[in-house]
């Protein structure tokens, strides 16, 4: 009887290690995850309550909360007001749902509006500053360069390559793909969302995964490197932007568009006026040069003559 009760509880703990090694979130490493119970796997948010759904991406907000957590590895962590990028990573204020809130602050009391990318779309204010409504990010256009390869690729082929990567990868539907440009190396993808149905990924949450993938700071699990093939042959990017365009403009672009125009005025009436000195300066000399000789020809004429 040892024998086989040492058997079953060697099977037991083999099935209990591999369903606790399971027991990870594919789309999240930063999530931690706890087996409650026979095939219920529960992921949460460092420091937070709120379950993960590894079944999709997780939202930004909620990735850049995680992101200020130190983590428990033996590594150097670098505090939030070490960040050099202000309007890079912060402490966002999160909606339950994982959205950003429409007014976020630090904690030195300055405050900003966002949009759902979490980006900051007006001027730092106080904490009297009012965010009436979360403005939506409706484009997001992403530039990027690859090394240059012996063999150029064809548009169409890199085009299938990353319409197939951000749907497999990041679960975004195709149609929110408007349009992949390329004219080597120089690649162009616009994502269009005006509505997120509640089923579908946010483009913004795409985007920044993407963004970590081609940073080597992946987001999922695996934390493997980002790998794009193109017929077999692998397209290595270099340098990544990306831009956010919402459905209402932002309110500090009217300021600093009519502070730019300020100064473009400023120099065009400085420049009218000094020109305007010069030249009467020029016709004051002129005059009293013509009027100099004037004068002494009239001398000449009026002098007495000696015979």
């Amino acid at each position: 009887m040892e024998p086989l009760f040492v058997v079953v509880l060697g099977l037991t703990l083999a099935v209990a290690s591999a369903a606790h090694d399971s027991c990870t979130c594919a789309t999240n490493r930063w999530a931690v995850c706890a087996q409650e119970g026979p095939g219920n796997c529960t992921c949460r948010l460092p420091a937070s309550d709120h379950p993960v759904d590894c079944s999709t991406l997780t939202s930004k907000c909620f990735l850049m909360k995680a992101e200020m957590i130190p983590p428990k590895e033996k590594r150097l962590w670098r505090p939030p007001h070490g960040v050099s990028d202000s309007d890079g990573i912060y402490n966002p204020d999160c909606e339950d749902s994982g959205a950003f809130k429409a007014r976020q602050c630090n904690q030195s009391s300055s405050c900003w509006c966002v949009n759902t990318a979490g980006v900051r779309r007006t001027e730092r204010g106080g904490r009297s500053l009012s965010c009436s409504e979360l403005v939506r990010t409706r484009w997001i256009y992403i530039e990027l360069t690859h090394k240059r390869t012996p063999s150029a690729f064809g548009v169409p082929d890199v085009a299938k390559a990353l319409t197939q990567l951000f749907e497999s990868r990041y679960k975004l539907h195709p149609k929110y793909i408007a349009a992949i440009k390329y004219d080597p190396p120089l690649i162009q993808i616009r994502l269009d969302q005006s509505k997120k149905p509640r089923w579908d990924v946010d483009i913004a949450d795409v985007a920044y995964y993407f963004e970590k993938d081609v940073n080597n700071d992946s987001v999922f699990q695996s934390n493997s490197k980002l790998a794009v093939s193109v017929n077999g042959d692998a397209l290595a990017i270099e340098k990544l932007w990306i831009y956010y365009v919402d459905e209402k403009p932002p309110e500090f672009c009217m300021r600093q568009l009519a502070a730019g125009i300020g100064a473009v005025v400023t120099v065009v009436l400085l420049t009218a006026g000094i020109g305007i000195a010069v030249l009467l300066i020029l016709r004051w000399l002129r005059t009293r040069t013509y009027k100099k000789f004037e004068c002494k020809e009239m001398k000449e004429i009026k002098a007495p003559s000696l015979e």
